[in-house]
């Protein structure tokens, strides 16, 4: 079992950038695939970017794609979204998750374990 700590969020204008990481515990940080996710009030969750357990494996929303870009650090334990060029639109409850497997997925349900979540506001 992991656990998950996100951190990061924080109100910006549009145009700035914020750094989000996920620190895990518990289990074995190299066996998880990992992945961010948002919501943002009165829409469905939203998958972000994902990374595999090894790094080499990364893939984007189409929304974020060439702004966002999700890393991992294996001596840290921590998963990061390095977000530039923020926009009105990225405002949302952005949530880490994880996975055991080498598998990268898309989707929330194939997810097992979940941070808490971290606000991101971004003003016009």
């Amino acid at each position: 079992q992991v656990q998950l700590v996100e951190s990061g969020g924080g109100l910006v204008q549009a145009g700035e950038s914020l750094r989000l990481s996920c620190a895990a515990s518990g289990s074995t940080f190299g066996s998880y695939t990992m992945a961010w996710f948002r919501q943002a009030p009165g829409k469905e969750r939203e998958f972000i970017a994902a990374i595999g357990w090894r790094g080499e494996t990364t893939y984007y929303a189409d929304s974020v794609k060439g702004r966002f870009t999700i890393s991992r650090d294996s001596a840290k334990n921590t998963v990061y979204l390095q977000m530039n060029s923020l926009k009105p639109d990225d405002t949302a409850i952005y949530s880490c998750a994880a996975r055991r497997g080498a598998l990268v997925f898309r989707t929330f349900y194939d997810y097992d374990y979940w941070g808490q979540g971290t606000q991101v506001t971004v003003s016009s």
